[in-house]
């Protein structure tokens, strides 16, 4: 019974110290300028437009299981046409490139045709068994893009994307 009388008081001294005084707002400024909004859908100044893909959306699963975590197929070669990544099991799971491994004359498109993506080169997480997400390889060079799911790269879920 003591141990739950001094947990008590304990408690109630933790919630006064942290109960703290009023938090007023600081005066608003009125002497900066309004900031300037870009119109809906516009790239950032000195940013690349998404180049949408074209040609069949090739498919990739994220999967995770007792055999581990992995991309099926996690080699594929391309044209330009867009990648489906789908979230299938062992989430989350998300496609990154890793930008010293993209040609620097595609890195900036590549970035640009991520649409909703969480960070450079990285694609947002996947949570839900069926989401998916699209990369557009539309104005992409040529070339070798290797890939891996963030949480899991440590676990070798990894994969190469050839554009032809």
């Amino acid at each position: 019974m003591r141990f739950i009388g001094l947990s008590l008081l304990a408690s109630v001294a933790l919630v006064a110290a942290c109960g703290g005084g009023e938090n007023k707002a600081p005066a608003a400024d009125t002497t900066k300028a309004a900031p300037v909004v870009p119109p809906a859908g516009a790239a950032p100044a000195g940013a690349l437009a998404p180049i949408p893909a074209t040609g069949d959306t090739v498919t990739v699963k994220m999967v995770g299981d007792d055999k581990g975590y992995r991309f099926e197929p996690n080699a594929i070669t391309i044209s330009g046409q867009p990648v489906k990544f789908v979230m299938i099991s062992g989430g989350p799971h998300n496609v990154s490139f890793d930008p010293a491994t993209v040609p620097a004359d595609s890195k900036d498109q590549l970035n640009a045709n991520m649409v909703g993506q969480m960070g450079e080169l990285s694609g947002p997480l996947l949570m839900n068994p069926n989401e998916a997400y699209v990369v557009s390889f539309g104005g992409v060079k040529p070339g070798s893009y290797p890939f891996h799911c963030t949480p899991h790269l440590a676990m070798g879920m990894k994969g190469t994307i050839t554009v032809q």
